[in-house]
């Protein structure tokens, strides 16, 4: 029984980090005719619309009570902020390159649960958590007489979103993850709103900026009748991602479960290599080497420590 469980969240795990492949593959495909929070807002509104349907027929009630409002927008804006530099970093950086890179996430969520849970975390965790900047070192290969910044977006939205799992495992005890959902797609589709009202008809849209900033920009739905379909995938995608990888956190160890999801940097180097021509370096993965030898450690290490501070939730979601 035991096997049968831990190798159904495998699977389920394998099929989550699939649709994150696809989803990024095909972000990066389209970027160029659509706009990011336009994205997040049909993401959010088909994820927000399957949910709470399968909550309608499961029969399932969502508290609306929320015993932690300001922590709950804080969470919000920080997943906000992660995806956001996330996405725009897939316009320019090798599929692979970019999700190895948001890997550096485990490292961040020990150190806040250092600080901020009051967690212990030893020096071999320490050491392993050096070891993995080691290697996001590696991957980003700096030079700070010419170094592009921009390589740092991935390692941005890891902090930002181990800060928002940091905050999801705070308010876990009161609030449950129904109605953390609820105000997680209640919050983000507002914004979404927000950004729509004050940039939605692309007032700040220059063709002579950056293609990547150009994605934050553009007007909106510009090119709807080529993208629908790809803003309904994308919505479909996250909620299928979401029930496999939290369904596999449930019915399987969060120890063995979390191990698989490094099948992500697998998954998004075949679509970079057939659809975009991306080949990793010998020094990429030498760093991927590195950020997964240290996560694995991470993982392992808390297993032995019976102390889940990393492997409890998801790293993509």
């Amino acid at each position: 029984m035991v096997l049968h469980k831990t190798s159904k969240g495998i699977i389920l795990t394998i099929i989550a980090m699939t649709m994150f492949a696809m989803q990024d593959s095909l972000i990066k495909f389209i970027f160029e005719k659509s706009s990011l929070y336009e994205i997040f807002l049909s993401r959010y509104v088909v994820a927000a619309f399957l949910l709470f349907g399968y909550l309608k027929i499961r029969k399932i009630k969502v508290n609306l009570r929320t015993n932690y409002p300001y922590l709950t927008i804080l969470r919000v804006l920080f997943h906000f902020i992660a995806f956001s530099a996330f996405f725009v970093s897939l316009t320019y950086m090798p599929l692979a390159t970019a999700n190895a890179l948001f890997f550096s996430c485990p490292f961040f969520v020990s150190m806040f649960a250092t600080f901020f849970l009051k967690e212990f975390v030893g020096i071999r965790r320490w050491s392993a958590i050096a070891f993995g900047f080691a290697g996001v070192l590696i991957v980003l290969n700096p030079n700070f007489s010419d170094f592009d910044y921009k390589s740092l977006l991935p390692v941005i939205s890891a902090f930002f979103y181990a800060a928002s799992m940091t905050i999801t495992k705070y308010t876990s005890d009161k609030d449950n993850i129904y109605t953390q959902m609820f105000y997680f797609y209640l919050i983000a589709i507002l914004l979404c709103i927000i950004i729509f009202i004050f940039m939605g008809s692309g007032q700040f849209y220059n063709s002579n900026l950056n293609p990547s900033i150009q994605f934050i920009y553009r007007e909106w739905f510009t090119e709807f009748e080529y993208t629908w379909k790809f803003l309904l995938f994308f919505g479909f995608a996250a909620s299928i991602a979401f029930v496999c990888i939290f369904s596999a956190y449930i019915i399987a160890s969060p120890s063995v479960v979390s191990l698989f999801e490094y099948s992500l940097i697998i998954m998004s180097m075949i679509p970079g290599y057939f659809l975009f021509n991306e080949i990793p370096s010998s020094r990429t993965l030498l760093g991927v080497s590195f950020i997964i030898s240290a996560g694995l450690y991470i993982y392992l290490r808390e297993k032995i420590k019976d102390q889940y501070i990393a492997t409890e939730t998801p790293v993509r979601r």
